[in-house]
């Protein structure tokens, strides 16, 4: 009691109780948790527990107290001096506190929710419950400043609270650790894509984990001659718009037009109902070509009466298929294999594979492109199967294209990342490709927005996406659809717009970045 009487005494000469850190206290950390409530009126027990290695040696506690509180503690004294700051040792407890090892006190309060604040211990913050808010702030979201062959730069917005440095992790490993906001990451393979995050450290610990970012080293495969980036353009459907003030506005060159399909039998029309010269459709794609770009021309699609099912051999395929080339003069054709009519039955796959091989032999300078639908692994065993089939037949087939949406994802690019590399390795086990071969057969077919299954693209993701597809050497990049790129936020999902927030024809503008 006589330390107690002294404490007061001081406190009162003063007006504030300070007592010094002993110089032989070692630098500690300690968790500030609120442990139970004594009463009405008491904030609570709390506890201070050495966290350190090492016993600590003639410690010291120091806090803010909040306006209307005072402190009852276990060890020392009774403090009474609201909104100012104490400082008082634990003699009484002999002057040491052991790993692990905790002492408590009391703090009551009005209101009851009031906390201490500012707490130290030997100097070193407190931390506070399970989260330790003496550590950092959370840093910003990474962005990637650069890459070469070898290493990927990134710089981060800065940490709140007591900073040291700041830890770099790819998954839960390591990569990096400086006192500045930018590192660089090196020693990776050539086109190679990484995902960090960053965590800021000080003296009582980590922070949270930043958000994620991807980045590529360069040294990627150009891959074969790339097809120009082409959104489908619906001329029947969604208020189309004029393909030549799209192309003023965004500089693509390119458009897929969408959908050949039967109007009966073997006779294809635009999607089933137009005439192969109606107005609309001829008109649109002169204006693409005055303008200096170019056509896709789709057949197929999810819906509708198709080709495939209605032409009874290959070379009544190919005719049909003929009739559509001469009227429009494309530089691609797609064939977008779809749905329990073409995609699942194999008599008509085969059918459509030996038919684009007549088509090839008679235009050998026409891209051809199969577009069919994927899992987030890759392809399902319907686009294993086409692809073997293609490679067993000798099919000519420049370029596979997967429709990476109406997945159910919940992040789209990761998912088109991974279902294109499933991709990937399912061309290269077809042929015996290498990576940069698979790559250069490859391509990607995007939703705007908001899809069927209100998974959501931004413009961000789709960038991404792209800027993916570039690195890795692709050779085919598309969106459904230039009708749907108009923002409409909370539309849902509906022809003429994507259903969020953006600017008018952006991922149109980023498709043809491509």
């Amino acid at each position: 009691m006589k330390l107690r009487a002294l404490l007061v005494a001081l406190g009162t000469l003063a007006g504030v109780l300070v007592v010094a850190t002993p110089a032989q206290a070692a630098p500690a950390t300690a968790v500030f948790t609120k442990t139970s409530d004594w009463g009405s009126g008491f904030e609570g027990k709390y506890v201070i527990t050495n966290g350190t290695t090492s016993t600590i040696n003639g410690w010291s506690v120091a806090f803010d107290l909040p306006s209307g509180g005072n402190v009852s503690s276990q060890w020392d004294a009774v403090l009474s001096r609201s909104g100012q700051r104490f400082t008082f040792s634990n003699v009484g407890w002999n002057g040491t506190l052991a790993p692990g090892a905790t002492a408590s006190f009391g703090f009551i309060a009005s209101p009851g929710s009031a906390v201490p604040a500012n707490c130290t211990l030997n100097g070193q913050p407190c931390g506070g419950g399970t989260t330790n808010p003496g550590a950092p702030g959370t840093p910003g979201t990474p962005s990637v400043t650069g890459s070469t062959s070898s290493s990927i730069s990134l710089s981060w917005g800065a940490s709140s609270g007591t900073v040291v440095g700041y830890r770099v992790y790819e998954g839960s490993t390591q990569r990096a650790q400086v006192t500045g906001t930018s590192a660089t990451i090196s020693g990776i393979a050539a086109c190679t894509s990484k995902t960090y995050t960053v965590r800021a450290y000080n003296n009582v610990g980590e922070s949270a984990s930043s958000g994620s970012v991807t980045g590529s080293t360069t040294g990627c495969p150009t891959g074969g001659p790339r097809m120009p980036g082409a959104p489908y353009l619906y001329m029947g459907w969604g208020d189309p718009p004029n393909p030549a003030t799209v192309m003023s506005a965004t500089g693509v060159k390119s458009f897929t037009m969408a959908f050949i399909l039967s109007s009966g039998g073997c006779n294809p029309a635009w999607d089933g109902n137009r005439p192969l010269n109606n107005a609309a459709d001829v008109n649109a794609i002169n204006a693409i070509k005055a303008a200096g770009g170019s056509i896709q021309v789709s057949f197929g699609g999810w819906s509708g009466n198709k080709l495939g099912p209605n032409c009874s051999t290959p070379q009544a395929y190919a005719q049909a298929v003929q009739t559509v080339i001469n009227a429009t003069g494309p530089a691609v054709v797609d064939f977008d294999i779809e749905n329990t009519d073409e995609f699942e039955n194999y008599t008509v796959q085969d059918r459509i594979l030996n038919g684009l091989k007549i088509v090839k032999q008679n235009n050998p300078n026409i891209k051809i492109a199969v577009t069919f639908g994927t899992s987030t692994t890759g392809p399902t065993s319907h686009g294993v199967r086409l692809i073997n089939q293609a490679r067993a037949l000798a099919v000519p087939i420049d370029n596979f294209t997967i429709m990476t949406f109406d997945f159910g994802s919940s992040n789209i690019q990761q998912d088109t990342i991974n279902a294109s590399e499933g991709l990937k390795n399912v061309l290269k086990s077809a042929y015996g490709y290498t990576d940069a071969q698979a790559y250069a057969k490859m391509g990607i077919s995007g939703m705007v927005g908001l899809s069927d299954q209100l998974e959501t693209t931004t413009p961000a993701a789709w960038t991404a996406i792209r800027d993916y597809a570039l690195q890795r050497g692709l050779t085919r990049f598309a969106t459904w659809s230039v009708n749907r790129d108009r923002p409409c936020p909370g539309g849902g999902v509906v022809a003429n717009c994507s259903g969020i927030s953006q600017q008018n024809w952006e991922f149109t503008r980023i498709t043809g970045g491509f």
